[in-house]
């Protein structure tokens, strides 16, 4: 799957590259998922019209719960929501620029993602390692894990991946919940290949 991330739409709450999100899927033969400033029906309903196969909400999800619940039940799993977190522990929002404070911590969203909206599976990411190459921090994500099970919620992550090694790591949790890694920037940068990645994970 390709992960597309629409960062003027993250700060400014809407999308600006629905249309280069649809070349996208009219030029490559995989599966789309887009996220960055949706914060409507409307705009869910443009992307999976253009062909993009999963939607990812943020600052919406935390923000109207009464809307994130009508739009679970309404797309399913067409849509997931994506849960960042800031450097004190709470979801991050709006482009990462606002913290939606310490009492808001991913298990308490995570509780009522579950509980509330019936969500049980989350992308999570660590903005303190994302696009750093500074590697995941696996026994944070473990113990994430292990606390995300009592919710029945699995992760897919992302954040600061750099190395085939680290994801040969991360492949160890996937009996405990992890469903799949997010990966960007060591791409780029050619710490590695896709093609690499993929091979690790058919013989994990």
């Amino acid at each position: 799957m390709i992960h597309l991330v629409d960062l003027d739409g993250a700060f400014s709450g809407k999308p600006k590259n629905i249309s280069v999100a649809e070349e996208i899927v009219k030029a490559v033969d995989a599966r789309i998922e887009f996220g960055g400033g949706v914060r409507g029906q409307e705009t869910i309903d443009k992307l999976l019209d253009i062909g993009v196969w999963r939607v990812v909400l943020g600052t919406l999800a935390f923000e109207d719960r009464v809307l994130l619940k009508n739009i679970k039940q309404k797309y399913k799993d067409k849509i997931i929501v994506s849960v960042d977190i800031n450097i004190d522990g709470a979801v991050a929002l709006k482009g990462w620029n606002e913290s939606a404070g310490r009492q808001n911590t991913l298990f308490d969203f995570a509780k009522v993602l579950s509980s509330d909206i019936g969500i049980h599976k989350i992308i999570y990411t660590d903005t303190q390692r994302d696009g750093t190459l500074s590697g995941p921090r696996i026994a944070l994500l473990a113990n994430y894990l292990n606390l995300l099970s009592k919710y029945k919620i699995s992760m897919i992550a992302a954040g600061g991946v750099a190395s085939l090694r680290e994801l040969k790591s991360l492949a160890k949790l996937e009996g405990q919940g992890l469903e799949g890694i997010i990966i960007g920037k060591a791409l780029y940068e050619e710490k590695f290949s896709l093609k690499e990645a993929l091979q690790l994970f058919n013989h994990a």
